[in-house]
C-alpha cells in the first residue's frame, strides 16, 4: 500500500509538471504576441524567434521542464516549429553544460539565488563542495543502484537516458543535468554535443516525419 501511494504521488507530480510545461508552452506564444497563423505562406510566425529565445533561456535553467515546454510549443505550432524546438533545446543544454564547465560555481549559485531559483542555487552550491569522485557518486546516485556501477563506463549513454526520463525535473531537469555534466568534468564537449544531438532528436523528428499540424 505504501509503495502504491508513493507511485501515485510520483505520477501525480509528474502529471502536474507535464501540465505546467504544456501550459507554459502554450502561454509563451501569447506572451511573445504570436498567432498560430498569420496568413504568411512561409508558415513561420513573424515573432516566433522571440518565443525561441525565451524557450532557450528557460530550458538552460535547472529544474525548468524544458522538454514539456517544447512539447507544448510543438502542439501549438506543429511541424513548422519542431526543427527550431530541437535546435533551441540542443543550444540550451549546451549553454548549461558550458556554464557548469567554465563559470565558477559560487557565481552560478549567487545568480540563481538572486533570481529566486533556490533549488538551482542549492544544487550548484552543493556540487561545488564535492570532490571529483563525490560528483561521480552523486551522478551515479541519480540512477537505480543496479545501474550505478556501469554509470561511468557508459556515462554518455546514461546521460542520454537521463535526459529522456519522464519527470527528470525532479533531479534538475535537462538544464540541471547538463550543468552537472559540465561541472563533473567527466564529459568532453564533443561527446556531450553528440549525446545531446541524439537524445533530443526523437520527438521533434517524429513530429516532422508525421507532418503534424494542430
Amino acid at each position: 500500500m505504501v509503495r502504491v501511494k508513493r507511485w501515485f504521488w510520483i505520477i501525480a507530480f509528474y502529471g502536474a509538471l507535464l501540465g505546467l510545461g504544456w501550459g507554459v508552452g502554450h502561454l509563451l506564444p501569447d506572451i511573445a504576441g504570436l498567432e498560430t497563423s498569420d496568413g504568411d505562406d512561409t508558415g513561420m510566425p513573424p515573432m516566433v524567434w522571440v518565443t525561441a529565445v525565451i524557450y532557450f533561456l528557460a530550458s538552460a535553467v535547472p529544474f525548468v521542464p524544458g522538454a514539456e515546454i517544447g512539447l507544448g510549443l510543438m502542439s501549438t505550432f506543429g511541424d513548422q516549429i519542431a526543427a527550431l524546438v530541437y535546435i533551441t533545446m540542443v543550444g540550451a543544454l549546451s549553454l548549461a553544460y558550458l556554464a557548469g564547465r567554465l563559470c565558477p560555481p559560487a557565481v552560478l549559485a549567487r545568480i540563481f539565488a538572486a533570481i529566486h531559483m533556490q533549488k538551482a542555487s542549492n544544487l550548484v552550491a552543493r556540487s561545488a563542495q564535492m570532490t571529483l569522485s563525490e560528483r561521480r557518486d552523486y551522478l551515479a546516485a541519480q540512477f537505480p543502484n543496479r545501474l550505478a556501477p556501469n554509470l561511468l563506463r557508459y556515462r554518455y549513454l546514461a546521460l542520454g537516458v537521463a535526459l529522456n526520463i519522464p519527470g527528470n525535473s525532479l533531479i534538475g531537469g535537462g538544464g540541471g543535468l547538463a550543468m552537472l555534466a559540465g561541472m563533473s568534468r567527466l564529459y568532453s564537449l564533443p561527446g556531450f554535443l553528440l549525446t545531446v544531438l541524439i537524445a533530443v532528436a526523437p520527438i521533434p523528428f517524429l513530429v516532422i516525419l508525421l507532418g503534424y499540424h494542430p
